[in-house]
């Protein structure tokens, strides 16, 4: 049997509503922690009085009850927990577990007990139901009738609003009606909010954030009154969840902060957080409605009758000493601006501030929002969605809730990333932290453009396109071989190739030229190379030697699966990281010897590898490859020379009779003579002189 047990998933009843939580067992106390609220019972070990165990609607749930008259009831045991749970008190608790069975009848005639906080309704010495007391808002006696009215839970999805117990006239005898005694016994401890007596002490005109106006705080034992020209509030201190004090980021303000669940009502609107706002300067003398003797062994040296100071130190201490809670103040963090613990940012449009504190996150002031490091199940530092100039910063909770907090500059990105990274909150996008500091850089050239990117893309697609395109293909329609353009004649890179196709023989310049222009363009083409394929590994080759790292971590590697079973693979190199960086300096002096005698035996095999004809290739060898480039070369470049631009033609090529040269017929048919028979080629003779008598000159001609 260990020193502890643990239940993860145990629920608490409150107002009608279940919250989970966790229930652990240990020899000097029982702790619950809800995870909603984050609350905790602490129940000493040596207080308890009565476990019981019984079968409920969550499965099996124990009822514990201390000497001092509380009563305790956790639900969502399972029936093989109950040896575990009964071994340990006895061991620990000196208390036996006893099983007690609920009464299933359906009677509704029965006696009425008051056990502690507790009315218990019970049919032949079984429990039917059972009523916390302190759940009771309202308790009205009629004629033998006594009504509970009972406070609303906004979580419950059934609430139940009144039961009315029926008390029979006792007999005539007894002079105590039993109807008031009934209620007597219920009002002593329930939940009725009575303003009896005078207030310990008052604070005038205090101005308040929520509920927005300025109010009155009386301050009672049991309850907090808040009177305003328009609303009162009564809110009992057992409802105050935690209390903080934050100081603004001017140094010249202050925000007091009290928690509440159940939170405070106006209409339809909840108010879970009441926030007083001060200034610094504001100064207070305050008197105690009390005694020296009375304050001193109420409030054991909290509180003096007499004090005086700022006016949020004299509130938030009286507060302290009544609820009895700590007060959160910020830690450690520091913002961007000097002294200031907070960072500006917005919250559903709202503009306010954000706290990083040492066990959460709360924000002020509307709406405010308090995040527990221990619900929150991932944070992320996103790109403002306006401008770069700023960044948001989402948390998203364990139940699945996201809150974003937007339009926080970005000279406190650093800041709060250490922050969250030193409180080990799992970070989604922590491996763009560089690609953010760059993206929050003070240059506005740096930022990404995603539509200039696009058309970038696009028109490299359509330059690629053009590329792979046959030129013999395109022709362009707007074009007449007999007419000028002077779009062609001034931004056309074939301005003049249109020029001479529309006069008919070329003179003997202007040939020389668009081979010359036709030769450019496709050399330009023929420098664009294939990728080369990766070289092929020399497998016969030596290994190159490992670094002492490496070396080290292949010695480690099973001793690290062995003490972290079922690590992953990235995993161990993480673990190993750390390790090696704990490494004192002699062990790393080792590696680095064993490395360097590695690298030693490298370098022998290698050369001798080399010598033995392995590796790179001889000097005869290379000197024959570079002649077979120089040759391959020269004889690229001289077919480009000749005929290179056979191949080549330009957007404004029309393949007709019109547009072809007289040269070019001429080369036809003087193939065609050596190919005939020779009657033919005397007969072509003399057609071609026939021809040259009859062509009329050309203008290029008669300009000669």
């Amino acid at each position: 049997m260990g020193d502890t047990l643990e239940f993860n998933e145990i629920y608490h009843e409150s107002k009608g509503s279940w919250n989970d939580g966790r229930l652990r067992f240990s020899k000097q106390n029982v702790v619950y922690k809800s995870s909603k609220t984050g609350k905790v019972d602490n129940i000493p070990a040596a207080e308890l009085s009565v476990a019981t165990w019984r079968r409920v609607c969550l499965g099996h749930g124990i009822k514990l009850a201390t000497s001092s008259g509380h009563v305790y009831k956790y639900d969502g045991f399972r029936d093989t927990d109950y040896e575990r749970i009964s071994e340990f008190f006895k061991a620990n608790y000196k208390v036996e577990l006893t099983e007690k069975d609920m009464c299933v009848k359906g009677w509704n005639w029965g006696t009425a007990k008051f056990s502690g906080p507790l009315l218990s309704f019970d049919v032949n010495d079984s429990s039917v139901f059972e009523i916390p007391l302190a759940s009771v808002s309202q308790c009205a006696t009629g004629k033998n009738e006594v009504t509970l009215e009972f406070h609303q839970n906004d979580d419950a999805e059934v609430s139940l609003m009144e039961v009315r117990f029926y008390v029979p006239p006792g007999p005539a005898d007894e002079g105590a009606d039993p109807v008031e005694a009934f209620a007597q016994n219920v009002r002593s401890k329930a939940d009725v909010i009575q303003a009896t007596g005078d207030a310990v002490c008052v604070f005038k005109e205090l101005q308040c954030l929520t509920p927005r106006g300025r109010y009155d705080i009386l301050i009672y034992p049991a309850f907090l009154h808040l009177h305003g020209k328009t609303f009162d509030y009564k809110i009992p201190y057992t409802t105050v969840l935690r209390l903080f004090l934050l100081p603004s980021k001017d140094q010249r303000q202050m925000f007091f902060v009290i928690s509440l669940d159940p939170p405070i009502k106006q209409g339809q609107t909840r108010y879970h957080f009441l926030i007083l706002h001060f200034s610094k300067e504001e100064e207070l003398k305050l008197t105690l409605n009390m005694s020296e003797e009375e304050v001193e062994k109420r409030y054991e040296g909290k509180l003096s009758k007499n004090m005086s100071g700022s006016l949020y130190e004299m509130v938030s201490r009286v507060m302290k000493a009544l609820v009895n809670r700590k007060i959160t103040v910020p830690g450690n963090f520091q913002g961007n601006t000097p002294g200031a613990q907070c960072i500006t940012c917005s919250y559903k449009a709202q503009s306010g501030l954000l706290y990083p504190l040492e066990r959460g996150f709360i924000y002020v002031h509307k709406p405010p929002v308090h995040l527990r490091f221990e619900e929150i199940s991932s944070v992320n530092f996103a790109r403002g969605t306006t401008t770069t100039r700023s960044f948001d910063f989402e948390v998203e909770t364990k139940q699945g809730n996201q809150f974003t907090f937007s339009s926080i500059e970005r000279e406190e990105y650093g800041k709060l990333f250490d922050f969250v990274n030193a409180k080990k909150l799992h970070i989604k996008n922590r491996g763009f932290k560089e690609a953010k500091n760059n993206e929050y850089s003070d240059s506005d050239d740096d930022q990404h453009d995603a539509y200039l990117e696009r058309m970038k893309a696009e028109g490299k697609i359509r330059e690629e396109g053009d590329g792979s395109n046959d030129s013999d293909e395109e022709t362009d329609e707007s074009f007449n071989p007999g007419e000028e353009s002077d779009v062609a004649e001034e931004y056309d890179s074939n301005a003049s190739e249109s020029d001479s196709g529309s006069g008919g023989d070329g003179s003997g310049d202007e040939g020389k030229k668009k081979p010359a222009k036709k030769a450019k363009v496709v050399k330009e083409k023929r420098e664009r190379k294939p990728r080369k394929g990766k070289k092929q590994k020399d497998t016969n080759a030596p290994k190159r030697p490992m670094s002492s790292y490496m070396l080290w971590l292949n010695s480690s590697r099973e001793r690290i699966k062995s003490e972290n079973p079922g690590i992953s693979i990235t995993e161990i190199s993480k673990k190993a990281g750390e390790m090696w960086k704990q490494i004192g300096k002699e062990d790393k002096e080792e590696w680095d010897g064993k490395a360097e005698e590695a690298k030693k035996t490298y370098e022998k095999a290698m050369k001798e590898y080399r010598e033995s004809g392995g590796g790179s290739s001889t000097p005869a060898k290379k000197e024959s490859k570079k002649e077979d480039k120089k040759r391959k070369s020269g004889g690229g470049e001289k077919e480009k020379e000749q005929g290179g631009n056979d191949s080549f033609k330009s957007r404004e090529f029309i393949s007709s009779e019109e547009s072809s040269s007289d040269g070019e017929r001429k080369k036809a048919k003087k193939a065609k003579k050596a190919k005939g028979t020779p009657q033919s080629r005397d007969k072509e003779s003399e057609e071609e002189k026939e021809e040259a008598m009859t062509t009329p000159p050309s203008s290029e001609e008669d300009s000669d």
